[in-house]
């Protein structure tokens, strides 16, 4: 195979509703939309990367029920490779995103069919893994699963534990880079038994410190963090008015893994990865919001 990108990770069906603002606890609030669309970690990042050029396939699942073709059907147009997504006798993945008037989400996700792509699953689909020269993770599949596909990996790994789950740290630790918002980056520091504290040029430093061989940190509307044993880079964020933030994150690791697999510098495809990521939050949704490279991106 061509040089290419495999992501190991999730695929959902996304319930959208907007609200003027989000419900309190135990509140019933009235909403718009409640339309299906395409989502899940991994298949955001995987179109994300599609879009910009990259070749890429996939290892995950999806159930054997009416939401799978939705849930797959902009990975399809877009050109990811799908002969490493299995069909269980299970419901696909499900997030339900609540998105308020500033463009805010709060987001519920059901596992379904992607909590079956353990290491068994991976496994399956050793080859695809161990002859990409990229590989790309998440934090929405079984450990195990994690796991196996770093063992298979051979070309560079690229994780964005989100949501940060308990991980082997040998396995976590080959991230190059690690990409993480601020929540996250806290989180995986204490995961890795280190203090989760300080602005985010110093937990930038401090992942490094902790065993990565480069870092990058988003922060949403303030732009990213490349960090790593030499220097501490900021990278500006493009100034646009978000319209919806879903999948933003996605859209940035996307383009970031498209850039790399290109030959470009982590500190050049993180300023890309940035135009991309704030192009998306422009438009409703993940993976329909995601830019190809006939659109014109928002400069820095």
């Amino acid at each position: 195979m061509t040089s290419h990108i495999t992501v190991v990770g999730s695929i959902n069906a996304d319930l959208s509703v907007r609200v003027n603002r989000h419900p309190k606890p135990g509140e019933t609030i009235f909403g718009t939309g409640g339309s299906i669309s395409p989502g899940g970690k991994g298949a955001n990042q995987a179109v994300a990367a599609a879009l910009q050029g990259a070749k890429v396939a996939f290892v995950g699942a999806v159930g054997n029920d009416t939401y799978a073709a939705p849930a797959t059907a902009l990975m399809v147009a877009a050109g990811v490779d799908m002969e490493g997504v299995d069909t269980r006798d299970e419901t696909t993945g499900l997030a339900v995103i609540t998105v308020d008037a500033d463009g805010e989400n709060s987001i519920v996700v059901v596992p379904g069919a992607n909590a079956d792509v353990t290491a068994a699953c991976v496994d399956a689909h050793a080859e695809t893994v161990r002859t990409a020269d990229i590989v790309l993770l998440q934090g929405e599949i079984p450990a195990d699963g994690f796991e196996a596909a770093v063992k298979h990996a051979t070309g560079r790994v690229v994780v964005n534990l989100a949501p940060v789950i308990p991980v082997p740290q040998a396995a976590l630790l080959q991230a190059d880079p690690l990409l993480a918002n601020e929540h996250e980056a806290g989180l995986i520091l204490e995961l890795l038994g280190h203090p989760a504290e300080g602005e985010p040029e110093v937990m930038s430093a401090a992942l490094v410190d902790a065993g990565f061989a480069s870092v990058v940190l988003t922060l949403g509307g303030r732009g990213a963090i490349v960090a790593t044993h030499d220097d501490v880079t900021h990278i500006p964020a493009a100034h646009v008015t978000p319209a919806d933030t879903t999948g933003a994150g996605d859209a940035f690791a996307g383009a970031l893994v498209a850039r790399l697999l290109a030959g470009e510098t982590l500190i050049d495809a993180a300023s890309h990865a940035a135009r991309v990521a704030a192009y998306a939050v422009t438009g409703a949704g993940a993976q329909p919001s995601y830019p190809d490279l006939n659109d014109s991106l928002p400069e820095i």
